[in-house]
């Protein structure tokens, strides 16, 4: 049994996700810890909020809250929601938790001690409407690089180019939408990330089994250009952790916090001090301290392109310039975009389906074979209505729920319900087990490469085996002049159900667990050898035939859906 440390991108606290989020990195992390599970190994699952900086303060103010209980209240809907569509996180924490402070504040401390930060002054812009700096994201204008109009201070949305606030053309407070800014000088904390650039390429140069897409982000930051630049870690704000070396006050930066994007990665480590103190775990640092065991832990990531950087360059930084023995991450799985019916999905501009409404008109299996069968991984993919409807009514409903009704509801027309014994296997069943095989060690390695959208169609192909050999035996037709034979059929399609229940679980958890309860098991050991995996529900064991498993979406469910979510959240 292996361990496996798993994260995914932590999102923001400002409202409720979006389905391209969602795919971007929680669902793909959740697929695979739900896969190292079924397959016996020990997983540490974690995410949190990602609560300081602007975007929580801005949402806090437009919400007329203060920004504590703003942060608190939206843990509270992100994770209802990440439940809702049975996101298996072990620990669902907060990056404004008392550990992270603590820790955050010991990074800075021990960054200091060896030499790896230093103080500057510098210009920064200051609003005279609103009476303080505008830093990151409390500033938008005009990307100087490709031109578009919302850019903010930190980031253009557009095109992912990294900016400073200075840089925008035309910039404009974010607050007050006022203009009337100067440019004023300020003392921030600079993370010497140039002095780590020989560190830093020499690990990534060791990563060969990354995806492209993630050593290709991280070696364009490292080498265009003039390199690897050092990047200010406070901020002139209010909300954050505060500006500490360890337990020791820092002189002159009483007033600042923590740049969030120094602080929110390190809730990686302090997630899992806080899934001890929930009482959910021991040993936290058995996972995160090689000195303490994570040697022998395997550590993944997922995450969207745009936090690429951040990952592979500033946050190895912060934990190799520690000089601690902290586990560095082992690979990350990266993801491009997800659009939506011919424009983007974005958070800022309420634009696409968010999560809250998704489960509001449909369960969550249905959003999660959709999403994950279609994952971004190889170039950004698209979402419309069309595909979607298309994808549940063949897949999930024609493929898999005919597979499961047909089957249930034939025997017990002719068997009753329990599985019914005679015959032994012949021809069809040896040849159907042989493909099994051969596709469900396909899917295996497909799954451990983390390759998405291959481990779903993989699936398929076995869910339409099964589909096959049903149409091919027809124990309808068999029953009439063999009924033994009828029954050996119909008791190899009744263990199928409970052998796709197990495959699926990872893709489909829900209809998992009602293909297991109609099977009347808890049997969810994973197929090693398909033949005795198709022996496992014995004659005479009782079943159910279960509710529909996957209702099709009528063409006027689509055009509703389609008009309602035309690009606005509501």
């Amino acid at each position: 049994m292996a361990r496996h440390l798993i994260t995914s991108a932590i999102p923001y606290i400002n409202g409720i996700k979006h389905l391209g989020n969602l795919v971007g990195s929680q669902l793909p992390a959740d697929l695979y810890a739900r896969y190292l599970r079924g397959r016996g190994h020990e997983v540490l699952f974690l995410c949190a909020t990602d609560e300081h900086g602007t975007p929580a303060e801005l949402a806090a103010a437009k919400a007329d809250k203060p920004v504590a209980d703003y942060c608190a209240e939206m843990w509270e809907v992100q994770d209802r929601l990440g439940k809702g569509f049975r996101l298996s996180f072990d620990h669902f924490g907060r990056s404004s938790s008392a550990q992270n402070r603590a820790l955050t504040q010991h990074f800075a401390g021990r960054l200091h001690d060896a030499g790896l930060i230093r103080e500057v002054s510098e210009k920064q812009v200051y609003s005279n409407a609103d009476g303080r700096f505008l830093p990151d994201r409390y500033i938008e204008g005009t990307c100087p690089n490709c031109g578009y109009d919302k850019a903010r201070g930190d980031q253009c949305e557009n095109c992912t180019k990294q900016l400073d606030p200075t840089d925008l053309i035309e910039p404009r407070s974010a607050v007050s939408g006022s203009t009337d800014l100067e440019v004023r000088e300020t003392k921030h904390l600079y993370l010497c990330q140039s002095q780590m650039r020989d560190d830093l390429n020499a690990w990534i140069d060791s990563k060969a089994d990354w995806p492209i897409l993630t050593t290709s982000i991280a070696k364009k930051w490292l080498n265009d250009g003039d390199g690897l630049q050092d990047r200010g870690i406070t901020r002139d704000l209010d909300w954050g952790v505060p500006v500490k070396r360890g337990t020791k006050d820092w002189p002159g930066m009483e007033d600042k916090v923590f740049y969030v994007w120094f602080d929110a990665p390190i809730e990686y480590i302090a997630c899992a001090q806080e899934w001890q103190d929930a009482g959910k775990g021991v040993d936290w640092e058995r996972w995160w301290r090689t000195d303490k065991g994570a040697d022998d832990v395997t550590y993944t990531q997922f995450m969207g392109k745009d936090n690429v950087p951040f990952h592979t360059l500033s946050f190895p930084s912060t934990i190799l310039g520690s000089g601690e023995p902290w586990k560095l991450v082992d690979y990350i799985k990266s993801f491009n975009y997800l659009n939506y019916d011919g424009g983007q999905f974005s958070t800022s501009q309420g634009r696409g389906i968010f999560m809250d409404h998704a489960l509001e008109i449909l369960p969550a299996d249905y959003w999660r074979w959709w999403l994950l069968s279609h994952a971004p991984e190889s170039s950004d993919s698209e979402f419309t209505w069309e595909n979607f409807q298309t994808s549940v009514n063949k897949d999930l409903a024609d493929v898999l729920g005919n597979f499961v009704s047909r089957v249930t509801k034939f025997c017990r027309s002719k068997f009753g319900e329990e599985i019914p014994e005679g015959g032994s296997h012949g021809p069809q069943e040896e040849a159907l087990i042989a493909e099994l095989t051969t596709r469900i060690r396909a899917y295996e390695g497909h799954m451990e490469a983390i390759e998405v959208r291959k481990s779903a169609t993989e699936l398929r192909a076995i869910w339409v085996a099964g589909n096959e050999y049903l149409q091919s035996a027809a124990p309808w037709a068999t029953f009439k002049e063999d009924p033994e034979k009828a029954a050996m059929q119909i008791r190899l399609a009744l263990n199928l159900i409970r052998l796709y229940a197990v495959l699926s679980a990872p893709f489909i958890p829900d209809a998992s667990a009602a293909m297991l309860s109609a099977m009347q098991t808890d049997d969810d050991r994973w197929p090693e050898d398909v033949t005795e995996a198709l022996d496992t529900l014995s004659p005479g064991h009782a079943f159910t035939v279960p509710e529909v498993l996957f209702a099709k979406i009528t063409d006027e469910q689509r055009e509703e859906w389609q008009a309602k979510f035309s690009g606005t959240r509501t």
